[in-house]
């Protein structure tokens, strides 16, 4: 089961305490030689030691400069900020509205070549229609963010869909069949939506498969999530952003995308999934 995004954090955490213990066993030191070479109470040593506390980068310098270890100092502030910047909650994302946290992804957008997308609750991004996608984002901005820029935010998604037709790119989109019926907005909405994924699924980079909707599966759904190229996964929960680089956490998804996949229905029986579904909003 992939890590919820409180447990990623904390695991990121105990791999850079553990990398600071490791210097102090290295010098041949203890806990409160550092304490008292960096001015600090030992209770701040065990605390970061043992990840109850996380430094900060100026804590990380004295603690390197203690240990007589001042060349790993930047490698490790660099994994201190690589720790701060896995977890990012929606408000501090969206803090100055939705056009920003949209251009904020362009960049992992225009570098990945392989994109793997699982979506348990909504059409992802890359295959909404404006529509859609107006829907969705207004819907958010009504929930938790006091700017209006939906109509700026929904301009710069749709332009960012330009990736599925340029470089050569493979995508691999797979949907839990309840996203087919759910729709936030009119049903002529959700029929040129569910009309667009016949058509975007046609395209002979992209790989559409619905997991059907049935009794006695061999998993259950999970959190929706993409995977950029074998490099990164970000996870969208209620509570916020999670992004993982971690070789073992990004082979966990990866593993999960392979599982549901095979469960997944693809050409002519995704096809009359949607079609069915088209029927129902009849």
């Amino acid at each position: 089961m992939p890590a919820s995004g409180s447990s990623s954090v904390q695991q990121a955490r105990r791999l850079l305490a553990g990398r600071l213990r490791e210097l102090v066993k290295d010098a041949g030191l203890e806990g409160k030689d550092v304490a008292a070479l960096c001015g600090w109470h030992p209770s701040k040593v065990s605390r970061i030691s043992t990840a109850k506390t996380q430094p900060s980068a100026d804590d990380i310098r004295a603690w390197c400069r203690a240990c007589g270890a001042d060349g790993q100092a930047e490698d490790l502030v660099a994994s201190l900020r690589a720790v701060e910047g896995m977890w990012v909650d929606w408000r501090r994302m969206e803090r100055s509205g939705l056009r920003r946290a949209q251009e904020a992804v362009l960049p992992l957008f225009e570098r990945t070549h392989w994109f793997r997308a699982y979506s348990s609750w909504l059409v992802p991004g890359l295959l909404q229609t404006h529509g859609y996608t107006e829907d969705v984002l207004r819907a958010v901005q009504r929930r938790r963010v006091t700017v209006d820029d939906v109509a700026d935010a929904v301009a710069v998604r749709m332009e960012r869909q330009r990736v599925l037709y340029e470089g050569g790119r493979r995508f691999a989109f797979l949907m839990e069949e309840s996203v087919l019926r759910n729709g936030l907005g009119e049903s002529d909405t959700q029929l040129e939506q569910l009309e667009h994924l016949l058509t975007i699924g046609s395209l002979p980079n992209v790989s559409l498969g619905v997991v059907p909707t049935r009794l006695s599966r061999s998993r259950m759904p999970v959190e929706g999530f993409w995977i950029y190229d074998r490099s990164q996964v970000n996870v969208e929960l209620i509570s916020g952003y999670l992004t993982l680089t971690q070789p073992s956490e990004v082979s966990t998804y990866a593993d999960t995308f392979s599982m549901l996949a095979d469960m997944a229905v693809y050409g002519v029986k995704a096809r009359a999934l949607i079609a069915a579904s088209i029927d129902s909003l009849g």
